[in-house]
């Protein structure tokens, strides 16, 4: 379990990140059109999984918006945007946003994909919702950048996780 803050108060999530260097957990999340998404949709290439509690929060809004300034500017690289809102909350922000260098990914359906990254929060009053993480992986899908951040007020290290690129 990785123990963080949520407004400096301890909370604790399901587990551990994937381990860098080994493969990703396969997925299956719910795109803004409805349709089924897995990792094996992204094979060849880059993934940034931008992992999140709702993109109805002020940071977690700056972090989609921040990666989508930054992805357009990346080669063969997609960003996922990663929480449990419901995808047509994901669709709304998106068009209001004007964004569009970024995918928006739900796991509203099982919720196996925070399971199965080990960073669904088990206490506090976030409790089943997804910590802020940043996940980066290669086009073979292997782990190359991890990033689970110790405070969910906070936003992650961008420039870290796009400099795993190079």
């Amino acid at each position: 379990m990785a123990i963080i803050t949520f407004k400096g108060n301890q909370v604790t999530t399901f587990g551990e990140l994937p381990k860098i260097g080994g493969d990703a957990p396969n997925f299956r999340l719910t795109a803004t059109d409805l349709s089924s998404k897995s990792l094996n949709d992204y094979l060849g290439h880059n993934v940034i999984l931008n992992i999140f509690p709702s993109v109805d929060t002020g940071v977690c809004a700056q972090s989609v918006r921040t990666f989508n300034e930054k992805a357009s500017q990346l080669e063969n690289t997609k960003v996922l945007n990663i929480s449990k809102d419901l995808p047509f909350a994901f669709a709304r922000f998106c068009a209001a946003e004007g964004l569009e260098n970024v995918e928006s990914l739900s796991d509203f359906r099982d919720g196996n994909f925070g399971k199965n990254y080990g960073l669904t929060f088990i206490d506090g009053p976030l409790e089943g919702l997804h910590s802020r993480c940043v996940v980066v992986l290669n086009d073979k899908a292997e782990v190359i950048y991890t990033e689970q951040v110790s405070e969910i007020t906070e936003e992650p290290n961008y420039e870290a996780a796009l400099q795993s690129l190079s």
